[in-house]
């Protein structure tokens, strides 16, 4: 299990060094051509790329963070400050996503000549950037939410750019100056919709909810139709952080007081089939109970 979390640290690790470098001199290139040919919509995609260098960062930096080892004062070391980092990311983008939408307005009531040979180009290579980017984080955004909020950012990037090039090329053939603002707009559109599902998932985590990826119902479920269980109260499950989950839970068990091995066996198949990695089992008997009550076990 080990081995398995260092290759990811690794990987994810080499992903962000690759995603900040590539993304930070595309954003100069992009931010430099988007002033010289007066075209909002590289300016827009620019600043949002910018932001994505940013969240990337904070989200690197979160990650190391959540590795540092627990300490009597912090029992589950700095896991949180992944959930902390992901909200703050996706807020900040909500702010810039609502300057672009205000320039963008201004623009489609006045519209301004472009260059749109400059904008053709420059968006192909954001493409082919943005593209590169978020294969990087493929793999790792299955298991991390900040992965994959940079996973989830740099593929909208891609169609995004995609965007652009099609209204340079209909901007050089038709002369509608009115499509640099619209795409804009749809720069908007398109990154509000995956920022707005992180903004609620990591808004869910930071109050302890239960992770999106599980269904309270059916961990009930389970744990009612394991053998000898008669009612289940006082589940929690909540994130550590974007990538562990916990749960604690009070079985009632009328007719004997399970061993370890029973214990075991909860925590492995919490593990394996809704991904809980840490458990807490506290077992009671209820009045009816025949059997006298041992000393409780945890795991």
């Amino acid at each position: 299990m080990h081995t398995h979390s260092h290759h990811h640290a690794l990987n994810d690790n080499r992903a962000f060094v690759i995603g900040v470098t590539l993304n930070l001199v595309f954003v100069g290139i992009e931010g430099f051509y988007g002033i010289l040919s007066n075209s909002l919509a590289l300016i827009a995609d620019a600043g949002h790329n910018l932001i994505d260098v940013v969240t990337l960062l904070l989200a690197w930096g979160a990650t190391f963070l959540a590795a540092q080892q627990p300490t009597p004062q912090r029992t589950y070391g700095l896991q949180r400050v992944t959930i902390l980092t992901s909200l703050l990311s996706a807020t900040l983008l909500l702010l810039a996503l609502g300057g672009i939408t205000w320039e963008a307005l201004g623009r489609l009531a006045e519209p301004t000549p472009i260059d749109g040979w400059t904008v053709v180009v420059i968006a192909l290579a954001g493409v082919i950037v943005n593209t590169i980017t978020a294969l990087l984080f493929f793999s790792g955004q299955k298991h991390d939410l900040n992965i994959k909020a940079a996973y989830l950012h740099m593929a909208a990037d891609a169609l995004v750019s995609v965007g652009v090039v099609i209204a340079g090329i209909l901007i050089l053939f038709t002369g509608w100056l009115w499509l640099d603002p619209l795409i804009s707009l749809v720069i908007v559109v398109v990154v509000f919709v995956v920022t707005w599902k992180l903004l609620k998932d990591s808004a869910q985590l930071a109050i302890d909810g239960v992770p999106a990826h599980i269904r309270f119902d059916d961990v009930e479920t389970w744990l009612l139709e394991l053998p000898g269980v008669e009612s289940v109260h006082d589940l929690h499950i909540w994130g550590t952080s974007t990538t562990k989950v916990a749960l604690t839970a009070h079985l009632v068990m009328p007719d004997k007081h399970p061993d370890d091995v029973f214990l075991s066996h909860v925590a492995h198949i919490l593990n394996v089939k809704f991904g809980i990695a840490h458990t807490t089992v506290q077992i009671e008997q209820s009045e009816k109970s025949t059997c006298p009550l041992a000393a409780p076990k945890s795991l």
